[in-house]
């Protein structure tokens, strides 16, 4: 039976690895990912699986001892990976945001460095935009990094770190006004900072603490943490890139390519919950026959596949559009928008073909209809979406009346 959202042009080795990623999902992380998730305990033995499969390097250059595979590729494993667990795809998605901002901005050295043990997954990566405070005003961040010699002192409260706790490289985005006359714009006075500790909570490196996990509502299992800098000393040479006041521009590109992740993310999530829904509905009789020959649920099962179909569709596009080297905020933006839209909808029609028992905890339906929220907040609200979005068809289609 042909399954949904399937993707059209692929190579061989495009199949043979997402090939690869479903079945080590269908036999390693949906068997135990809701017992995991109620415990909200480190799936350490699903880490370790997807470290010998080698995805924590998969868009790192082969030069570096990685795959070197494309957006397209990673997020279409991604979706896989949601589709067992979306907590898992956030482990790996930070780790991938900083391997590609290294990438892409980072000096020479820093990539020798790092680049090789990050595609090994020896090293695993989280950044840090946000603060207390903060919300979507990033041009509001008050941690600050002052120049001290031949290093910087960081000090500053971050917030809602993915990977806070088990990682060992964070991107720290700050304020550094440094070499930046009063009054520059502050998106233009911000510096991102390559910061490396120890993993675990408490003070992981003198003048850095984590204070432990935030508890969460879902999106469990995954480390979510605060990061406080008292005094934290960094060398210059872990500037991202080697000069300041670039970090916003270097973030929001980490951010750009996080947006197709979160879009993946939203559509293995909704693959799950239809799969879910259509399984239930042939299994689950009223009034002497499956609720699958109800008319009402077979609408509710054509809106759910379309929705999925139409939410892959656009993650693909944005996905391929930012492999061919072009501009993709817009595609991003509207893949993001509407793949965690759908998603929200999609779960909640299978928690309502579920009936009273999707609100069991014993049901897989559960733990799905509290992951899906969390989607419409990362990497950008809906409303920051629209935003993006409508800017850019400004830009597309402006009047020269």
């Amino acid at each position: 039976m042909a399954r949904l959202a399937q993707t059209a042009g692929l190579t061989d080795v495009q199949q043979e690895i997402l090939s690869t990623v479903r079945d080590f999902v269908d036999k390693e992380i949906i068997p135990v990912a809701t017992e995991l998730e109620h415990r909200d305990e480190y799936p350490q033995q699903i880490v370790d699986g997807l470290k010998e499969l080698g995805l924590f390097g998969l868009m790192i250059p082969e030069e570096y001892g990685g795959l070197g595979e494309s957006l397209l590729t990673y997020a279409l494993c991604v979706e896989e990976i949601a589709r067992g667990w979306m907590s898992v795809s956030g482990i790996i998605n930070t780790h991938f945001i900083v391997a590609y901002m290294l990438k892409q901005h980072g000096t020479q050295e820093q990539k020798d460095h790092f680049l090789p043990r990050m595609a090994a997954g020896d090293i695993r990566g989280a950044f840090s935009m946000s603060e207390p405070g903060l919300g979507s005003d990033v041009s509001a961040i008050t941690s600050k990094a002052v120049r001290d010699g031949e290093e910087y002192v960081l000090n500053g409260q971050k917030m809602w770190l993915t990977n806070g706790g088990t990682s060992s490289l964070v991107a720290v985005l700050v304020r550094s006004d440094e070499g930046h006359p009063e009054g520059t714009a502050p998106h233009k006075s911000m510096t991102t900072f390559l910061v490396e500790k120890e993993p675990g909570f408490g003070e992981v490196r003198p003048g850095l603490t984590i204070p432990g996990k935030i508890d969460k509502m879902g999106y469990k299992g995954v480390d979510t943490t605060e990061l406080i800098m008292d005094g934290l000393r960094i060398p210059a040479d872990r500037v991202l890139g080697g000069v300041t006041g670039r970090g916003f521009y270097q973030m929001m590109d980490g951010v750009e390519v996080g947006r197709v992740n979160v879009a993946a993310r939203g559509c293995g999530v909704a693959q799950r919950a239809f799969e879910l829904g259509v399984r239930y509905a042939q299994q689950r009789h009223t009034f002497g026959k499956p609720i699958a020959q109800h008319q009402a649920i077979q609408f509710k099962l054509a809106e759910m596949a379309t929705k999925v179909e139409a939410a892959h569709a656009m993650m693909v596009n944005a996905a391929r559009k930012k492999d061919s080297g072009e501009r993709n905020d817009l595609e991003a933006g509207m893949a993001k928008y509407l793949a965690s839209e759908y998603c929200k909808e999609v779960v909640e029609d299978a928690f309502r073909i579920h009936g009273g028992y999707g609100f069991s905890k014993e049901y897989e339906i559960e733990r799905l209809y509290r992951e899906a929220p969390m989607l419409l907040i990362g990497e950008g609200t809906a409303e920051i979406q629209k935003m993006i979005i409508g800017r850019r068809l400004l830009e597309e289609y402006r009047f020269q009346g």
